[in-house]
């Protein structure tokens, strides 16, 4: 591997000739677009904005494709380029290096929502999104070439078991009543903590999505193409729904870290994974909630705001 590291580090020193203050602060602006962050305030603007049900696939999808990268990270405990040379270090991560989760992930992220569409184009623009973030990770120093090409690998697998299996995987997400679904959720939530118990958050993020979504869909389904007079919703009040959604998902993040153990505590683990728990459940159900409660949609079922829907 030294000659590939050797090799990598040459093709990042010759990257970062071209760097300047505005390229730098160009590069940081474009890579931050691949982060977690980012990805989070997407999925909840699909989920609450456009479509409930395929924003829940695509957070079912980057979920998996973040919880597989940080693993394989763990995993591998490959070195970044500023490890070997600190010269080259223009940003750094608290991870590992191989594969690259910003290539991964937003390649996973960028094909989903293209083939949403119609155009061939779309998916260009996916690669061609995922191509820059990932050169944006070799300027700054923080991923070999050869992190990228794993972390692309890995994505197209992801991207062809949720083209395979997809529908499939929801179904059984989705069978049963209430119960049989939460529990599901919750078994896939402990196998993930299982096999990679030393980061809870995805997996808790992951049972608090499956449960409120299976609440959400059972008992007030929510739709977020609809307003309260069952007709599409207009933008004044999609706006309101996503500013209300994110004030209430940022209240509840904060609260809970302020009130859980810490990082120096024993049960911090556990502290995260309720915390990253409960602000998916208020993306799936306690946002859809109070949206019917206060009128800001309306329901998949046509059924009116106060009524509840049966248990499937």
């Amino acid at each position: 591997m030294e000659q590939v590291y050797q090799w990598g580090i040459a093709v990042i020193q010759g990257i970062q000739r071209m760097e300047n203050p505005f390229m730098t602060a160009l590069m940081k602006g474009i890579t931050f677009l691949g982060t977690e962050y980012v990805y989070v305030v997407l999925m909840a603007l699909i989920f609450w904005c456009i479509d409930e049900k395929r924003g829940f696939r695509l957070s079912v999808a980057v979920i998996f494709s973040a919880w597989l990268n940080t693993w394989m990270k763990a995993l591998l405990k490959q070195p970044r380029p500023y490890d070997l040379d600190p010269s080259v270090g223009r940003a750094y991560e608290s991870s590992y290096g191989i594969p690259s989760g910003h290539a991964q992930n937003s390649l996973v992220l960028g094909m989903v929502l293209a083939s949403w569409g119609t155009k061939k184009r779309y998916y260009l623009f996916a690669v061609l999104a995922s191509a820059v973030i990932g050169f944006t990770r070799l300027y700054l120093g923080v991923h070999f070439p050869t992190d990228l090409f794993a972390g692309w690998l890995l994505g197209l697998i992801i991207l062809a078991v949720y083209a395979v299996f997809g529908n499939l995987i929801e179904a059984l997400l989705t069978a049963g009543g209430i119960r049989a679904q939460i529990i599901t959720a919750a078994a896939v939530s402990l196998l993930m903590n299982a096999v990679y118990p030393e980061d809870t958050n995805l997996s808790g993020l992951f049972l608090g999505m499956g449960a409120g979504y299976s609440l959400m869909v059972n008992r007030f389904p929510f739709s977020a193409g609809k307003g309260p007079d069952g007709l599409k919703p207009k933008f004044p009040v999609l706006i309101l729904r996503y500013i209300t959604g994110l004030a209430g998902a940022l209240v509840i993040f904060l609260a809970l870290k302020a009130l859980l153990p810490g990082e120096t505590s024993a049960y911090y683990q556990l502290g995260r994974f309720v915390r990253y728990g409960a602000a998916g459940f208020w993306v799936c159900a306690g946002a859809p909630w109070l949206f019917l409660r206060f009128g800001l949609a309306g329901r998949r079922d046509g059924t009116n705001q106060g009524e509840e829907s049966p248990a499937e």
